[in-house]
C-alpha cells in the first residue's frame, strides 16, 4: 500500500517547483517571445508561461534553482520582475497610478500648446511668435520629461540588454520632435511642433492607460471571489472552548462551529446539527440547501438557520472556493490572444514609420539638401504618420457605443469586449437569476384573510429566503401579522407555533414541478403554498432578436432539472441542469474547440470560470460581485433586451472600425509620398494629423444611433 502511494518517480517530481513574477515591463507580442524562448535555455529552467493581460510569468524549475537567480534571468532579458508570494492575485497598482498622472499631465500639457499653436498658426509672427514658442517649450520640456517617463524608462532597459521593443522608435520620434523644436526656437525660426510630441505622448498613454486599467479591473474580480470566504472561525478545543482564528490559519482536521448568519470560512463535513445553508454562490440555485450530519459544505455558503459544527476537509487554497478562483485566472488568460487591433497595426506600423523617416533624411543628405531641410523632411513625415488616427480608429468607437449602451442599461467594462461581442454566435445562459429574476414569489391568491395573517404572523420569524419572500408580499398586500406565540424553527423543515390554542405551522414541502412549494399548517386544515422565480419579462423577444442575428441560445444551469427542463421547454432551446463550476467550464470550452465563439451569460459564482473562459460574457447587475467583476458586460433591470443589443451594437462598432482603419491607412498611403518629398512641411503636416483624427471622431460618432 505504501508502494502505491508513494510512486518511484516522487523525488524527481518533488525536485520541481513553479515560481510566478509580476513583469510589468512586458509591453509587446516580441517580449513574450523572447521570455518563452529563452527562458528554458538556462540550466534549471524547464519553462516560462507568460499571462500578458496579467503581466506575469509563471516559470517551472529546479527546486534548486533559487528565486534570486530567476530574477536575474529575467533581467539579464531585459526585464525588471518581482515574485509573486504574499500577493498572491499579482495585484498591482503603482503602474495604474503612473499612468493615469502621466496622461493627466500629458492632457494638460497639449491643450495648453495647442492653444499657442493656433495663435503661431493664424498669422502671429515676430517677437510674439518667438514668445509663443518659448512659452509652448517651457510647458513641453517638463511635460514630456514626466508623461514621456513611462515610455523612455522602458525603451532605455531594451537598449541596455541590447534589444528593442515598439517603445524604442516611440522615445525615439518624441525625442527628435522635442529636439527639432527647441533648435528651431533658441534660433528663431518659423516653426515648432511641441504640440505634436506632447499629442503623440497623450494618445499613447491613452490606450495604456485603458489597458492597465482593465488588467487591474480582472485581478480585482477575482479578489472579490476570495473575499466571499469566511475570514476566520471558531475553532473548538477538546474541553469545548471556542478559539477565534483566521481563515489562513485553519487546518484540515479541526473542529469548527458555524453560528446561524456565518460565511463557512473552509471546506468540511457537518459532524453536529443540521439546518439549511445558503448556498447559491457555488450552485446559483436560488433555493436554500437542507444539510444535516455528513453533509459537506463549502468556503463561501452562508449557515441560514441553526449553529452547526463543521469537521474541515480543506483550507485556504485548496478549498473550492479558491480552486474557482484559480480556474477564473486561468481562463483568463486566453484574453491575451485577443489584442487590440490597433495594438496588431502598431507593431508594425511604427517601425516602418521611423524606418521610412530616417531613410527620408538619409536620402535628402545624399540629395544635397543640408541637414536642416533634411531633418524637417524626416520630422514632417514623422508628425504626418503619427498614428493619433490609427489609435483613435479603436477607443472612440468603442467609446461612442459604450455609452449608447449605457443609455440602454448595458455597462461595456472593457472596450475589447466589443471586438469579442461582435464575433458571438453561441448563447449560453445560465437560469436562474438571468433567464429569471432570482427572487422567490409566493403564489397567495389561493388563501383567505385568516391564512394569510396567521402565515405572515410565522414567515415573520425566519430569515429563510422563502419566509422572506413571503412576508414581502403579504406585507406589500396589507396583511396584518396575526399573535403566533411559541415560534420556533426547526432548520431545513419549517417553523411551528401556537394561535388562540392552535397548533400552526409554515413547512417543507416535496414538489414535482419546477416550482418550489411550502405547506401552511392551521389545526388539521393544510394549504399549499407555490413559489415561482419569474421569468424576465422580455425573454422570448431577446431570444427572438438573437436568433435573427444568427445566434443559437442554450441554458447551462446548476438549477434542479425540473425547473431547467421547464424553461427550456418554455422558450423551444436546449438545457442542461446540476452542472457544476468546472462542468459548466468544460462545457464552454468545447464550444471552442468546435470553432464557435460562445456568449456566456450568467449571475452565480458558480458562473465565475465560465464567464472568463467564455469568448465574451454578460452578467445581470444582481449578480455576485465576483460574477460582474468576471463578465466583460453587465446589465441592469429585469429586461434581457441589453443582451441581444449588446451583440446588434458591437457588430455596428466593429464596421466603424474597419471604416476608421481603412480611412487612417488611406490617409497616410496619400501623405506619406507628399512629406517623403518635401511638399509637406511640418506644421501643414500637423494640421493634416489633426484633420485625420476629426474624420476618425465625426465616423465614430454615428454610433450613438445604433443602440435606438
Amino acid at each position: 500500500m505504501n508502494a502505491r502511494m508513494i510512486p518511484v518517480s516522487a523525488p524527481a517530481e518533488s525536485a520541481k517547483t513553479d515560481t510566478r513574477f509580476t513583469v510589468p515591463g512586458m509591453r509587446c507580442a516580441g517580449c513574450i517571445a523572447k521570455i518563452e524562448r529563452e527562458l528554458p535555455k538556462i540550466d534549471g529552467i524547464i519553462s516560462a508561461r507568460v499571462n500578458f493581460s496579467a503581466k506575469r510569468v509563471a516559470i517551472k524549475h529546479d527546486a534548486a534553482l533559487a528565486q534570486e537567480a530567476l530574477s536575474e534571468a529575467l533581467l539579464k532579458l531585459g526585464f525588471e520582475s518581482q515574485p509573486i508570494e504574499d500577493n498572491p492575485l499579482g495585484i498591482e497598482d503603482d503602474e495604474r497610478k503612473q499612468l493615469m498622472r502621466a496622461l493627466g499631465v500629458a492632457g494638460f500639457g497639449m491643450m495648453n500648446i495647442m492653444l499657442l499653436s493656433v495663435s503661431v498658426w493664424s498669422g502671429a509672427g515676430g517677437a510674439t511668435k518667438d514668445l509663443f514658442h518659448w512659452l509652448s517649450a517651457l510647458i513641453a520640456m517638463p511635460v514630456i520629461a514626466y508623461s514621456g517617463k513611462p515610455f523612455f524608462a522602458s525603451a532605455w532597459m531594451a537598449l541596455k540588454y541590447r534589444r528593442t521593443n515598439m517603445d524604442v522608435p516611440i522615445s525615439i520620434g518624441v525625442l527628435l520632435a522635442t529636439g527639432l523644436s527647441l533648435f528651431e526656437t533658441v534660433t528663431g525660426g518659423e516653426n515648432a511642433y511641441f504640440e505634436s510630441a506632447v499629442m503623440l505622448l497623450f494618445f499613447l498613454l491613452s490606450g495604456r492607460a485603458l489597458d492597465a486599467v482593465m488588467r487591474g479591473r480582472t485581478r480585482a474580480g477575482i479578489g472579490a471571489l476570495l473575499g466571499r470566504m469566511g475570514k476566520s472561525a471558531s475553532v473548538l478545543a477538546p474541553d469545548g472552548s471556542a478559539t477565534r482564528v483566521k481563515a489562513a490559519d485553519l487546518e484540515p482536521g479541526m473542529l469548527v462551529l458555524v453560528a446561524a448568519g456565518e460565511a463557512f470560512a473552509a471546506d468540511g463535513e457537518i459532524e453536529h446539527g443540521c439546518g439549511a445553508i445558503d448556498n447559491a454562490l457555488l450552485t446559483g440555485e436560488s433555493a436554500p440547501e437542507s444539510v444535516g450530519i455528513g453533509s459537506p459544505v463549502h468556503a463561501g455558503a452562508i449557515n441560514l438557520t441553526a449553529p452547526l459544527r463543521v469537521r474541515l476537509t480543506h483550507t485556504a487554497d485548496d478549498t473550492v472556493i479558491a480552486d474557482i478562483a484559480r480556474l477564473m485566472d486561468e481562463a483568463g488568460q486566453s484574453r491575451s490572444a485577443y489584442v487590440r487591433i490597433a495594438d496588431r497595426a502598431s507593431r508594425a506600423y511604427a517601425p516602418a514609420v521611423h524606418t521610412l523617416s530616417a531613410l527620408a533624411f538619409a536620402g535628402w543628405m545624399i540629395a544635397g539638401a543640408g541637414w536642416h531641410q533634411s531633418l524637417v523632411i524626416a520630422i514632417a513625415v514623422l508628425i504626418i504618420t503619427c498614428p493619433c488616427a490609427m489609435g483613435l480608429a479603436v477607443p472612440t468607437a468603442q467609446v461612442v457605443a459604450s455609452g449608447a449602451l449605457l443609455r440602454r442599461g448595458l455597462l461595456i467594462k472593457d472596450g475589447s469586449a466589443l471586438e469579442r461581442l461582435a464575433e458571438i454566435d453561441v448563447a449560453v445562459f445560465d437560469k436562474t437569476g438571468t433567464l429569471t429574476l432570482g427572487e422567490a414569489r409566493p403564489d397567495i391568491a389561493g388563501l383567505d384573510e385568516q391564512a394569510r395573517s396567521v402565515a405572515l404572523g410565522l414567515a415573520q420569524n425566519s430569515r429563510h429566503p422563502l419566509s422572506l419572500g413571503l412576508a414581502k408580499a403579504l406585507r406589500e398586500a396589507g396583511v396584518q401579522p396575526a399573535g403566533v406565540e411559541q415560534v420556533s424553527e426547526t432548520g431545513g423543515e419549517g417553523l411551528t407555533g401556537l394561535w388562540n390554542g392552535i397548533e400552526v405551522a409554515l413547512e417543507k414541502a416535496s414538489s414535482t414541478s419546477s416550482e418550489l412549494a411550502s405547506r401552511l399548517r392551521i389545526g388539521s386544515a393544510v394549504q399549499t403554498l407555490h413559489f415561482r422565480d419569474p421569468m424576465r419579462i422580455d425573454c422570448k423577444e431577446a431570444l427572438a432578436a438573437l436568433s435573427n442575428q444568427g445566434v443559437e441560445a442554450s441554458i447551462l444551469s446548476g438549477d434542479r432539472e425540473a425547473a431547467v427542463r421547464a424553461a427550456a421547454a418554455q422558450f423551444g432551446i436546449e438545457g442542461r441542469a446540476a452542472a457544476s463550476p468546472k462542468e459548466k467550464l468544460a462545457a464552454l470550452e468545447a464550444l471552442k474547440r468546435e470553432g464557435k465563439h460562445p456568449l456566456m451569460i450568467g449571475d452565480g459564482l458558480n458562473d465565475g470560470p465560465a464567464l472568463a473562459a467564455a469568448h465574451a460574457s454578460i452578467a445581470p447587475g444582481t449578480a455576485s460581485d465576483a460574477s460582474q467583476q468576471a463578465a466583460d458586460a453587465v446589465f441592469i433591470g429585469e429586461k434581457l433586451m441589453p443582451v441581444a443589443l449588446a451583440v446588434r451594437v458591437a457588430r455596428s462598432t466593429m464596421r466603424i472600425v474597419r471604416q476608421n482603419f481603412a480611412f487612417a491607412i488611406g490617409y497616410n498611403v496619400l501623405a506619406v509620398p507628399l512629406a517623403l518629398f518635401g511638399y509637406v512641411t511640418p506644421l501643414i503636416a500637423a494640421i493634416a494629423m489633426s484633420i485625420s483624427s476629426l474624420v476618425v471622431v465625426a465616423n465614430s460618432l454615428r454610433l450613438s444611433r445604433s443602440a435606438r
